[in-house]
């Protein structure tokens, strides 16, 4: 079975990228360092390539902030693997087209210990939550449960990845940490305080630059993923079951959570196409037809 799923890989790498083989980019949230970043997503990177015929890079940044800074920037990368705000933002603002999606809902859920849980969102008022930086979005979920700025958590951006913000409630640094549902399931001895509403799952979207055979190609592997055993620890870190087909209507709106984020703007108003120009018949002088006369054979 292995012998047969390398042969398909290959010829479907041969058909859909002939003689010649392309470097693209892959961007993702910088949810671990760097260095982590590169051990995490290389097996996902190496998958695509033995799948495709084509190499692929991974790109990321140390934080949310340079991030976000780069995205308003519009800074190339061929593909990115992204949360649904900025999926949308990049569907909106940069021509990009999500190609698969994560089959399940994003949540985020709110984690604390037993004992702060029966105060509820209160109790946790001027207590440390640990998470992500802005505009990563357990940040901006996390902070529409809190909209009045005289009773606030104190909200430590320190985390590195999402399991740190865990570790410091278990060290006593923290009272409560926003992460992911992937990562709450991990932690049956906390208590979700408040999950989120559900977003559309994280979608693997391409630059209008990427060539459509590319496209495909790469769509057609991720929806294979799953059923590769080889790539169950990559599933497993991505927190995913398997990937699906996506669509942008999926993700319309989500680019709105952007909007109390420093540095966003919005889109301008798209120009409406102009009306089609309708030429003016020609008048006729009636005078003119005075001498034109029908005639019957008799």
């Amino acid at each position: 079975m292995k012998r047969f799923t390398g042969l398909t890989a290959l010829l479907l790498a041969l058909a859909t990228t002939g003689a010649t083989a392309a470097e693209y980019t892959l961007t993702v949230e910088p949810n671990y360092p760097p260095n982590q970043a590169a051990q995490v997503y290389q097996p996902l990177l190496n998958y695509l390539a033995a799948s495709t015929g084509h190499s692929f890079k991974l790109k990321t940044v140390t934080n949310y902030h340079v991030y976000w800074r780069d995205l308003g920037r519009g800074e190339h990368t061929d593909f990115a693997f992204e949360e649904a705000h900025f999926t949308d933002y990049r569907i909106n603002r940069l021509g990009f087209t999500p190609l698969v999606r994560v089959s399940d809902p994003t949540r985020y859920s709110l984690l604390t210990t037993a004992e702060i849980a029966d105060d509820g969102l209160a109790g946790l008022i001027g207590q440390r939550i640990v998470s992500m930086p802005s505009p990563s979005l357990g940040y901006l979920v996390l902070m529409e449960n809190y909209r009045n700025p005289m009773a606030e958590p104190a909200v430590k951006s320190e985390a590195s990845n999402w399991k740190d913000g865990v570790e410091m409630i278990f060290a006593g640094e923290a009272e409560g940490a926003m992460v992911p549902d992937y990562i709450a399931q991990l932690y049956p001895n906390l208590v979700s305080l408040v999950d989120s509403r559900p977003f559309t799952g994280r979608a693997l979207s391409a630059a209008g630059t990427v060539p459509q055979d590319v496209r495909e190609a790469v769509t057609e592997a991720m929806l294979r993923l799953h059923e590769d055993p080889n790539q169950y620890e990559v599933l497993v870190e991505l927190g995913a079951t398997q990937f699906v087909r996506a669509t942008p209507a999926e993700y319309a709106g989500n680019e709105k959570l952007l909007r109390s984020v420093y540095g966003y703007k919005p889109a301008p108003p798209r120009q409406a196409a102009p009306e089609p120009t309708v030429e003016p018949e020609p008048e006729i002088e009636l005078d003119s037809l005075e001498g034109i006369r029908a005639t019957t054979d008799g």
